[in-house]
């Protein structure tokens, strides 16, 4: 059965978990069904490995399958053999466009940068006490995707989901708050003219380079080195964007 606009995210979520009961699965089946929504889980994006999405939910790769199995039979997801799990076109009938709290409509580049020079190097000391080998799997991943995109639009999608993956790691629902929020932010018109202006092939390639240090430094559990990276990485973004 299509699944239309009416009737509110509420019920297309209610179609979706149908049938999914088991608390780790239900809180994967969440995670997927509410990255489907904010429209980050999109057409032919490839998931997680099961045993990433085990160790990060807590459950058997059985209980991974299962919830799987109810997303592919709802035709959001599709399976194939020794290529993985990807998204499908119907996921983004979950899609509703976020919007940004009223207190935050206006919040400008400059101001941003300044709350996240604040913020995001606080979560380096709770990344080496509470990261699993799956976290350091997926900031990997978004290593490479960024590394490999064809554009400007797909690096900064996966520049947010690096950082995203940061917040993740820190096993602390604040900092992941914190940083979908950002990303809604970002998400705004200034936030993208201006990086459309100030992301060069070589400011690219700076990013890249920073982002490698950063993630390797966490891997080695350096918290003071890692603090140190992110913060000069956020620096160096503050200074192209805004000279």
């Amino acid at each position: 059965m299509a699944w239309g606009r009416q009737g509110g995210i509420g019920v297309r979520k209610a179609n979706a978990l149908e049938g999914i009961r088991m608390q780790g699965g239900r809180a994967l089946a969440d995670h997927l069904t509410a990255e489907m929504a904010a429209g980050k889980l999109k057409e032919g994006m490839k998931l997680p490995p099961e045993r990433e999405l085990g160790e990060r939910f807590g459950v058997s790769r059985g209980a991974v399958r299962r919830v799987l199995a109810t997303f592919r039979e709802q035709g959001l997801i599709t399976q194939m053999v020794g290529s993985g799990t990807f998204v499908c076109a119907k996921a983004e009938t979950l899609f509703e466009p976020r919007a940004v709290p009223a207190a935050t409509a206006h919040t400008s580049p400059a101001e941003l940068m300044v709350g996240r020079l604040l913020l995001e190097p606080l979560m380096p000391g709770l990344i080496v006490q509470h990261a699993t080998a799956a976290d350091f799997e997926r900031m990997v991943e978004c290593l490479g995707q960024a590394e490999s995109a064809p554009t400007i639009e797909a690096f900064e999608h996966w520049d947010e989901a690096l950082h995203r993956s940061f917040a993740l790691a820190t096993h602390n629902s604040f900092f992941v708050q914190v940083l979908d929020l950002t990303n809604r932010i970002r998400e705004q018109g200034e936030w993208g003219r201006l990086k459309r202006i100030s992301l060069t092939d070589e400011t690219r390639k700076q990013y890249e380079i920073q982002h490698r240090a950063i993630v390797n430094a966490l891997r080695d559990r350096d918290a003071e080195l890692a603090r140190k990276l992110l913060t000069e990485h956020l620096r160096q973004i503050q200074r192209n964007l805004f000279g």
